[in-house]
């Protein structure tokens, strides 16, 4: 994709302009190095206390892990995730022990910090000419029980990664004319100088 598609309104980096989360994959096969490099994006991300509270399990299309991880994916993203090279389960464990203790208690930025590994995930997928598309319509209680998460980790989010395809007669009538770069809110919308001072 063009970065002239989506015009920023300050000079940043054109990976941030390039990302974005096509739903229209070519059903290309990942290598396990691409995806296991990936993840080692996901790995550096920041976290409070360094505690790295995110795991991931996953997935490439055509392996036996596949089946588990699809079938968690509610109809309406199984319809164009079919065609994905591998899926992704982010979740991130709830509590966490602090330096200087020996107690695991709840930990009030695990989520925060499971956002900033799929966000270095999204990244990494697109330097190496893939895509990442994260969703929320999943099972999440199906997630923890057939892929063994344990009662103290949120499942957070399911990712699928692919080559996006040219080709988009494949997909849902309705998702067709959405599989475009989604544009952004100005900066003023979302930054303000010393206080609150947005609408809504």
């Amino acid at each position: 994709m063009s970065a002239s598609a989506r015009q920023p309104e300050h000079n940043v980096n054109p990976l941030f302009i390039d990302r974005w989360s096509p739903r229209a994959f070519t059903g290309e096969a990942i290598g396990e190095q691409d995806l296991l490099t990936i993840l080692e994006a996901g790995r550096w991300a920041p976290s409070a206390y360094n505690v790295q509270p995110w795991r991931f399990i996953y997935a490439r299309a055509g392996t036996p892990a596949w089946g588990p991880l699809f079938a968690t994916l509610n109809a309406f993203n199984q319809s164009w995730a079919q065609r994905a090279s591998a899926l992704i389960i982010v979740t991130s464990a709830n509590e966490s022990v602090s330096p200087g203790s020996t107690e695991a208690k709840p930990n009030p930025s695990y989520e925060f910090d499971a956002g900033a590994a799929w966000g270095y995930i999204a990244l990494q997928t697109t330097l190496l000419g893939w895509h990442a598309h994260a969703m929320a319509g999943f099972d999440k209680d199906l997630a923890r029980s057939s892929l063994g998460i344990p009662a103290n980790y949120t499942v957070q989010a399911a990712v699928a990664i692919g080559r996006h395809s040219e080709d988009k007669s494949f997909l849902p009538e309705g998702l067709q004319s959405r599989d475009v770069p989604s544009p952004r809110l100005p900066v003023k919308a979302i930054a303000a100088e010393g206080r609150f001072g947005f609408e809504g």
